[in-house]
């Protein structure tokens, strides 16, 4: 959700991306291997279980609770990546480093992405289920927009990962796109559960429990987020994007000149040979 599908995945050999804080030189390279390996697998279980609940997600999400705008956004973010795809910055073909993450942070990092995976997925989806049985509508309305979009952008994370067709840029412009909406949602969510909802006179104990819980939920949503958009997506994800982008096409057309350089030389050397013999 803040890029996880397409910044990190499982993966087994050593990141290069680590400081030598994170794994220091005396640290045996089959122990790092090994944590690599445990992290890689907890990530892998993530998305499994992100994938699990989109479904469910939609569906009670797109069932009179989530505004006409929410529900045409993921469609025009799919039009709008497939005109990008084509017009803007198409692939360059399969590419290692095109086939692999645009952003392969440190283990903490991937801590990172699972709060915000709890925080902005599992806690919302818990809120959600919690005011369908206690009858609590207005929260589910609250935060079903939320998670609608997320269930998206999840979706289109994973399914456009694995294709050829998207350039690094444009994949990179799903989370982007995708927090940008959600945080003007997030925001009408803090309204609704800190303007517009108010506790009952007669409110017991876990009737205040549940209110503040919708209270910080709403808060910590925005929070993380916010940073996540300011402090990652816009100032290290995007540039990552374009940094591979570009090298990549540097590389093939570097390549492409080689190419021709060499045809001509092959053939000023046929010519050359011709001419000797006659």
């Amino acid at each position: 959700m803040s890029g996880v599908s397409l910044a990190v995945a499982p993966r087994t050999e050593p990141d290069k991306t680590t400081t030598s804080a994170a794994q220091p030189q005396d640290i045996p390279h089959h122990q790092q291997r090994k944590e690599q390996a445990v992290v890689g697998g907890v990530m892998g279980s993530l998305r499994v279980i992100e994938l699990q609940l989109v479904a469910f997600i939609m569906v009670f999400s797109a069932s009179g609770l989530v505004p006409l705008l929410d529900l045409v956004f993921p469609a025009f973010v799919s039009v709008y990546l497939i005109a990008l795809s084509r017009l803007a910055f198409p692939a360059h073909g399969s590419t290692t480093e095109s086939s692999q993450e645009i952003f392969q942070g440190s283990r903490l990092f991937r801590f990172y992405v699972i709060v915000g995976t709890t925080v902005g997925l599992f806690l919302p989806l818990a809120y959600v289920l919690g005011g369908f049985a206690r009858g609590d509508e207005h929260a589910v309305r609250s935060a079903a927009p939320h998670l609608f979009l997320l269930s998206f952008q999840i979706l289109t994370e994973n399914i456009i990962s694995g294709l050829s067709l998207f350039s690094p840029p444009v994949r990179a412009l799903v989370p982007l796109l995708y927090t940008v909406r959600r945080i003007f949602v997030i925001m009408d969510w803090i309204h609704d559960v800190w303007i517009n909802k108010t506790l009952p006179a007669n409110a017991q104990l876990k009737d205040i429990a549940w209110y503040w819980f919708g209270k910080s939920l709403a808060v910590a949503n925005l929070v993380y987020f916010s940073i996540n958009l300011f402090g990652f997506l816009l100032p290290r994800f995007l540039p990552r994007a374009f940094e591979i982008y570009f090298r990549e096409r540097d590389e093939i057309h570097s390549k492409m000149a080689e190419d021709k350089r060499s045809a001509a030389a092959e053939y000023n050397k046929s010519q050359s040979t011709d001419k000797k013999t006659d």
